[in-house]
């Protein structure tokens, strides 16, 4: 299961290749694309009908409360352990 010797990723030269498969570009480009992008042209074309539901005012009351209590700003933390 090796890949071949002077194989080539989508043909593109190896300075290319470093700079986008390397630094971690394609995969932010990817979960733009997937995990916020859809959603967000989704709210934009149907607005009221994203925004004026139940789960809609308790997903944004929890994030709320998430955001006002400070957790995520730990992982902060977590990066130099």
């Amino acid at each position: 299961g090796a890949p071949l010797a002077g194989a080539e990723a989508l043909g593109l030269p190896s300075w290319i290749q470093n700079i986008f498969l390397g630094s971690g570009i394609a995969m932010v480009l990817t979960v733009v694309t997937v995990g916020q992008l859809t959603a967000q042209v989704n709210a934009s074309h149907c607005m009221l009908d994203y925004i004026n539901n139940h789960f809609m005012t308790f997903t944004l009351w929890v994030t709320l409360i998430i955001e006002k209590t400070g957790v995520m700003h730990s992982c902060y933390c977590i990066q130099y352990f």
